[in-house]
């Protein structure tokens, strides 16, 4: 018996070792589990895949929306490791409000990225953030910008920020960087409007010599379409910027319609519009909506950039304009361009319209942001 009793309270403590490890695992886990997703990561097709990081946060034209889309057929077609970040409020981790512009968590990934997707709008982030951006940049490794691109970074004119010179309207000490980031990385900065927003839509021809790149594989006048209307660009585009789409602007056909993703206008309007919301007449030259060109940071290497102001989300219900931008990732990681890209949409995909939604609108929505996964 006296032999018996040690080995009895031995037993007895180790269960209870053991139940007491049990219990402070249990809150851990039931953490990690509950643990909203800041991104979302689409596996490549191997270990050996591309990883291209996108970037969203604009407040109009459904980045959010839209990035994730391309992500899935990037992923799923194509085999690519894809990355999606997103705006969100800093106590309110998970839940997207693309009107908050100085937090996109996430921007880390950028250090094991091959490719930088940005579709952002007027940002100002903290430097912590802004420094993994201006490291890949410097990296020269290839960079895709979606339409507020061009305006993507904003600081405010009494900014410390160590990054102000990303800022669209920056004309400071730096002149390799008046214009922003906009200008010197992808070739220019917001202008302006050049058709009728809402009203008068996105034809998009294809540029001449723009075939011998592989970016218009499979796609002809016609099958770029965006509700989204052609910006103004100041021509020529800078330094060796090659035209790959130009935006012909077309009448809406139809009645004006708040409620329709595409506010009435359709890729099937024929009549080309002459003269915008002010009458001022649209001239004969076409604005390029699509172009290329190599871009190279100061003290940095050189690298390519491919900039597109078609791709709103409601765009990316065009098959057209889809392929567009999955033969231009091709294109910028030096990969051959398929003939007919796989663009098939991934998944239930019904995009909201491109418009400015009031700051209440998204704490309200509570847009989560394992949604779009």
């Amino acid at each position: 018996m006296k032999n018996v009793l040690p080995i009895v309270i031995c037993l007895f403590l180790f269960a209870c070792k053991e139940q007491k490890t049990t219990v402070a695992k249990e809150p851990e886990m039931a953490e990690k589990v509950d643990a909203p997703k800041k991104w979302l990561t689409f596996d490549g097709a191997d270990e050996r895949a591309k990883h291209i990081v996108m970037i969203s946060g604009d407040e109009e034209y459904r980045s959010e929306e839209a990035l994730p889309q391309l992500a899935k057929i990037l992923s799923k077609h194509h085999g690519f490791k894809c990355t999606v970040l997103f705006a969100q409020e800093e106590d309110k981790p998970g839940i997207v409000n693309a009107n908050h512009v100085i937090n996109i968590p996430g921007l880390e990934a950028l250090t094991s990225a091959d490719m930088m997707v940005v579709f952002t709008r007027f940002r100002a982030l903290p430097d912590n953030q802004m420094k993994f951006i201006d490291d890949y940049l410097k990296s020269g490794k290839p960079v895709m910008g979606l339409r507020t691109a061009t305006h993507g970074f904003n600081f405010p004119k009494d900014s410390d920020s160590k990054y102000a010179y990303y800022s669209h309207n920056y004309e400071g000490d730096k002149t390799d960087w008046h214009g922003g980031f906009g200008r010197l990385v992808l070739g220019e900065k917001w202008i302006s409007h050049h058709g009728h927003h809402k009203h008068q839509s996105t034809k998009g021809i294809v540029a001449i010599g723009a075939n011998t790149t592989g970016i218009t594989n499979s796609i002809t006048d016609g099958d770029v379409w965006g509700a989204s209307d052609v910006y103004g660009v100041r021509l020529p585009l800078p330094g060796d910027s090659q035209p790959i789409i130009l935006g012909q602007v077309m009448n809406r056909k139809g009645e004006y319609d708040e409620s329709d993703v595409f506010y009435g206008m359709r890729p099937t309007d024929d009549e080309i519009a002459t003269t915008n919301k002010d009458g001022e007449n649209l001239g004969e030259e076409l604005m390029p909506v699509t172009w290329i060109k190599s871009y190279q940071l100061p003290g940095g290497k050189k690298g390519k950039a491919f900039t597109s102001t078609v791709g709103a989300a409601n765009d990316l219900l065009i098959e057209g304009t889809r392929r567009l931008l999955v033969n231009g990732v091709f294109w910028a990681l030096d990969l051959e361009v398929p003939e007919k890209a796989d663009v098939t949409l991934v998944g239930d995909y019904e995009p909201t319209k491109f418009e400015f939604r009031k700051e209440d609108y998204w704490p309200a929505k509570q847009v989560r942001i394992e949604s779009f996964e």
